[in-house]
């Protein structure tokens, strides 16, 4: 099963994907379209790994990490399916990442790695993306990099964990302007799903709608105002998303940064 949460009529509702249509609580039906994708589920906390894949380290002169670097992202920084994204004029460095988002589904702590899976509500793409001209010092990613208003662009669907076989066999894909730019296989994770959620809970309470975004592979490329994004993940599903500039968005971060150290 296939669900969403979206803006119908003026109000939020969870909708079912069948037979291209979306079924809403209140009982309509209508076409995607008609309504504006939120995020699938309300995010608790969010755990993003960097460089979980070894190719995409070697991309950026990195080695591949001997236990997860994990970080956590904000709620604000989520938007859904067809939503705008802000890239600063001023930034060079911006590039899209496609991820598998694992969504839980209870809470549990010292969760062992045959039971991670009991644990997983269902499965959603993002598109994690970095600007890494704000990278300050040896800690990455910074705060400035992945925590950015609008900057990860997650959905459409959630699709329940039991509609996906093997989640560690899934191509990734990524399209800019409908070219083929990226394109990986989640076996090719140095942290699998089960590792993952058995190394978090080993320390903290995984609760339900908490998410792991498992990182991106090899395949950056710039992307800039008036782009198109598509980042696909094998049986979860297609996720559009625009990069905007400045003027779309009224504001000029450059000039804004300056004028906050005065």
């Amino acid at each position: 099963m296939k669900t969403a949460r979206v803006a119908a009529n003026g109000v939020v509702q969870e909708a079912i994907a069948q037979n291209g249509k979306l079924h809403l609580r209140n009982g309509q039906i209508v076409d995607e379209q008609e309504v504006q994708f939120l995020p699938p589920v309300n995010p608790g906390t969010v755990f993003v790994l960097g460089l979980n894949y070894a190719d995409h380290a070697g991309e950026l002169s990195f080695k591949a990490p001997e236990e997860p670097l994990v970080f956590l992202k904000g709620p604000h920084t989520f938007v859904g399916h067809n939503a705008l994204t802000y890239r600063p004029d001023s930034a060079d460095h911006m590039h899209y990442e496609c991820e598998l988002a694992v969504v839980l589904g209870k809470t549990g702590k010292h969760i062992k790695r045959a039971d991670a899976y009991d644990y997983v509500k269902g499965y959603t793409v993002a598109n994690d993306y970095a600007i890494r001209d704000y990278l300050e010092n040896y800690y990455r990613p910074n705060l400035r990099v992945k925590n950015r208003d609008m900057c990860t662009p997650i959905g459409p669907y959630l699709v329940d964990a039991k509609d996906i076989s093997d989640p560690m066999n899934l191509t990734l894909k990524t399209y800019v302007n409908g070219q083929l730019t990226q394109e990986g296989h989640t076996k090719d994770m140095i942290f699998d799903i089960p590792f993952l959620i058995e190394y978090l809970s080993s320390f903290m309470t995984l609760r339900e709608n908490d998410i792991i975004l498992t990182g991106t592979p090899k395949g950056l490329a710039k992307v800039y105002a008036g782009d198109e994004v598509v980042t696909e993940v094998e049986q979860i599903g297609r996720l559009v998303n625009t990069i905007a500039g400045d003027k779309t968005f009224h504001r000029n971060e450059a000039t804004t940064h300056a004028t906050s150290h005065r």
